[in-house]
């Protein structure tokens, strides 16, 4: 079930693309990260049952939708994720996923029209992320998502460059499989010798300051939740190492609003595209 049918999703200004992973008649959307697209969903979905197609949504400014203008931010990738359910839900129940920006993405989708969803699964993200009154939002991305934003700006001479990128990085090369491999050359753009990621910086920005800024906003969204949500966490950062990106205390002051659940030894990228993604599978299509 990891080999992707790419489709096209009629949007306001455009199309998305949307990969299809598996042919059954249960469906669900996810929604990825900031700099990702829907090919980091590739291992999880995989270990779902052969009932299952899951749709993951490549959002604007990113992967095949790179060239889909905005507005780009939460509020659009809500409506979008939507438009995805509306369009292959076949008027069923749709079991809704995001993780990391996506999970913040799927939230906001969940509360705006909860008539569309059976469930929510939350992966390491859709919880407030603290955020220092007054500081520069571009400033706090670039401390913390420094290496991925400045990949967005390079160019690599082939596909091998760009694998070799990503295999430095020490919260994947330790972990590097079949399904991390997949997903960075289908990031890849451009002519020979000047390949880039598909990801566009304004996009990722964006999105950047209002995952920051609207926290308050993300907090009021789990106490309105009326979706069944359960989240998923990491142990470990973008990294690899600890705390993760939602720390146990965190976690703990949203708990009385959706189930949680720490997946053991894996890392911010690993809960989805390592060992983990079984876990990940198991409570999308439990």
């Amino acid at each position: 079930m990891n080999k992707p049918v790419e489709l096209d999703l009629p949007v306001d200004g455009g199309t998305l693309r949307v990969l299809r992973f598996g042919d059954g008649p249960r469906v669900a959307v996810a929604a990825h990260g900031i700099t990702a697209s829907g090919m980091s969903v590739s291992g999880g979905a995989r270990h779902l049952p052969d009932d299952w197609s899951l749709f993951a949504v490549d959002l604007r400014g990113r992967g095949g939708s790179t060239g889909t203008p905005g507005p780009y931010g939460i509020e659009q990738h809500a409506a979008d994720i939507c438009a995805a359910a509306e369009r292959w839900g076949g008027g069923g129940e749709v079991a809704l996923t995001g993780q990391s920006m996506g999970a913040y993405v799927a939230l906001r989708a969940a509360v705006r029209r909860p008539g569309l969803f059976s469930r929510l699964l939350l992966i390491d993200g859709g919880l407030p992320l603290p955020f220092p009154e007054g500081a520069d939002p571009d400033a706090v991305l670039d401390a913390t998502l420094g290496p991925a934003i400045a990949r967005l700006a390079m160019t690599y001479p082939d596909e091998a460059a760009y694998v070799d990128f990503f295999q430095a990085h020490p919260a994947l090369g330790p972990y590097w499989s079949e399904d991390i491999e997949a997903y960075v050359r289908y990031d890849l753009m451009g002519p020979a010798g000047e390949l880039r990621s598909r990801a566009r910086e304004e996009a990722v920005r964006q999105d950047g300051r209002e995952l920051l800024t609207q926290n308050a906003e993300f907090a009021k969204n789990v106490v309105e939740l009326t979706v069944p949500a359960h989240l998923l966490y990491a142990p470990r950062g973008l990294f690899d190492a600890a705390p993760g990106m939602l720390p146990e205390p965190l976690v703990r002051q949203f708990a009385e609003h959706l189930t949680v659940e720490e997946v053991p030894d894996c890392n911010h990228y690993t809960i989805l595209m390592g060992e983990a993604a079984g876990v990940v599978a198991g409570r999308l299509g439990g």
